[in-house]
């Protein structure tokens, strides 16, 4: 069995007849059907040509996760993320899991420190329903001159800093890492606070690998160029990483092509191990409504 475990609905030319053929394409089982609700000026606006049908409550709405489930039934596990620091945010939340069956809290994608209390709070109900959280992390950086306008740069999460304290204060709460300002603190080199995707060797030390070691509540969304880039970039270090975080890994594209499945079928990983990347670990924090 295949889990993607990071998708969107109508994200980059995919509408729903061409994300379930890209699915079996793939041979993929279920995904992870994502929201990314965010205020107008928190979003790159150059980031509508690939998400055309944006509504008043960001780009990615969850109106639009519901849709993809209820014409797909079978396909995918919902996913949601209000902004928390809306007062009606944990009400949401909760009318969302009793009515659509909502499983994961994600993507949260904001501008804002994680470690606000209102995201904290947020964080530690999700803890107490079994529920995960994915969070995307990016530093500001240089973007191109369509991004002049609403800002001049985009970060989100507050940095590694404050996705510790987060893992710190909300010890009971599954916290799935994910982008640039996540993967790149896999190396200890001078560009993991830079965006972009960082090359060359793994520079041991990187901070990430401490905290996978401090804080079991962490875990990894390995989606997107970021978490390819992460582990390929230095493919002898990557096939350790996976077998001594095979448990904490959860296979996820961000995307519609293969380069995650390509990368990790080349490395000669024992089967067990592939087996808790591509679904098991993702079971384990979502189990199947007949797996309890």
């Amino acid at each position: 069995m295949i889990i993607d475990a990071h998708n969107h609905p109508d994200w980059h030319g995919h509408d729903l007849d061409k994300f379930l053929a890209n699915m079996a394409q793939c041979h993929i089982d279920l995904t992870w059907l994502l929201s990314w609700e965010c205020p107008f000026d928190e979003y790159n606006p150059v980031a509508i040509a690939s998400i055309p049908d944006t509504g008043p409550s960001g780009p990615m709405p969850f109106a639009r996760c519901r849709a993809y489930a209820e014409r797909a039934p079978g396909k995918f596990i919902l996913g949601f993320a209000p902004d928390p620091r809306r007062p009606e945010a944990i009400d949401q939340l909760q009318a969302a899991m009793a009515i659509y069956g909502v499983r994961i809290c994600g993507e949260l994608k904001l501008r804002m420190m994680y470690d606000n209390p209102d995201a904290l709070r947020l964080f530690r109900f999700c803890g107490k329903q079994g529920m995960p959280v994915t969070i995307h992390i990016d530093y500001p950086g240089n973007l191109d001159e369509h991004s002049k306008y609403p800002r001049p740069d985009y970060w989100y999460g507050g940095g590694i800093e404050a996705l510790e304290r987060v893992l710190q204060a909300c010890p009971d709460t599954i916290v799935l890492g994910h982008a640039p300002g996540f993967w790149s603190h896999i190396s200890a080199d001078e560009h993991c606070r830079k965006p972009g995707y960082p090359t060359g060797k793994i520079v041991p030390g990187g901070q990430l690998i401490r905290m996978l070691k401090t804080y079991p509540n962490l875990y990894c969304d390995w989606s997107a160029g970021s978490g390819h880039n992460a582990l390929s970039r230095d493919p002898e270090f990557g096939r350790a990483f996976f077998l001594e975080f095979q448990d904490r890994i959860l296979y996820a594209r961000d995307d519609f092509d293969n380069k995650h499945q390509d990368f990790l079928n080349s490395l000669n990983l024992p089967a067990t191990v592939l087996a808790k990347i591509y679904s098991g670990n993702a079971l384990k924090l979502v189990p199947l409504p007949d797996q309890g």
